[in-house]
């Protein structure tokens, strides 16, 4: 009899060469696994509620220098440094980037947030570049009265973020009331972020 293989026919596979190809194929299979357990692992549930080790400490020490160039009414907007937190007002204090997508979806709410002018609103821009900043705010306003530059990403750091945007709603004190990891939606603004507003006015 003449072998397929002979004749131009497919040669059926021998237990041997799939063998060979399941191994082959294992490594795959593993880290495809892998990736799938940190997938869930960190998007299961609602990643805001992550705690942080702030929440009822005192804020960090830290001292920003402004961004460059950036004007409110023709005046330079100042830096931010731990004093401003602690001048008897709620500060909401906003770590953003321009090349951040989320935190252009979340800027509207933080317009909105600074309508109330009972609470100090502290843009932190986390390793930008300072034109870049400046156009991203020129674009879509600015909401904050004081920024600070964190050219190095040394004050996110000490403030625990682990990516932006991110935001910690502090007393007049200085008391880090709450912290939201991730963008500020709508359902986010109602459940979360004015209740811990309304806990830090209580303080």
């Amino acid at each position: 009899m003449t072998d397929q293989a002979e004749t131009g026919g497919p040669a059926e596979k021998t237990p041997a060469r799939r063998g060979s190809l399941m191994i082959a194929l294992l490594p795959l299979a593993m880290f495809a696994a892998l990736v799938a357990v940190f997938y869930f692992g960190l998007y299961r549930g609602d990643p805001s509620k992550i705690p942080s080790a702030l929440i009822g400490r005192t804020a960090p020490e830290f001292a920003l220098a402004p961004l460059e160039g950036l004007r409110i009414g023709g005046q330079p907007v100042p830096g931010v440094s731990t004093a401003d937190l602690k001048r008897g007002r709620v500060s909401i204090v906003n770590v953003w980037a321009s090349w951040c997508g989320p935190c252009r979806l979340e800027h509207p709410f933080l317009l909105r947030l600074a309508q109330d002018e009972t609470i100090d609103m502290i843009g932190i821009n986390y390793k930008d570049q300072p034109a870049n900043a400046r156009r991203f705010l020129g674009m879509l306003g600015n909401p904050y009265s004081v920024v600070g530059v964190d050219t190095d990403g040394k004050a996110a750091i000490e403030w625990g973020v682990h990516g932006v945007p991110e935001t910690f709603i502090v007393d007049g004190e200085g008391t880090v009331i709450y912290k939201h990891i991730g963008p500020i939606g709508q359902r986010a603004m109602a459940e979360q972020v004015l209740p811990a507003i309304k806990r830090a006015r209580e303080q």
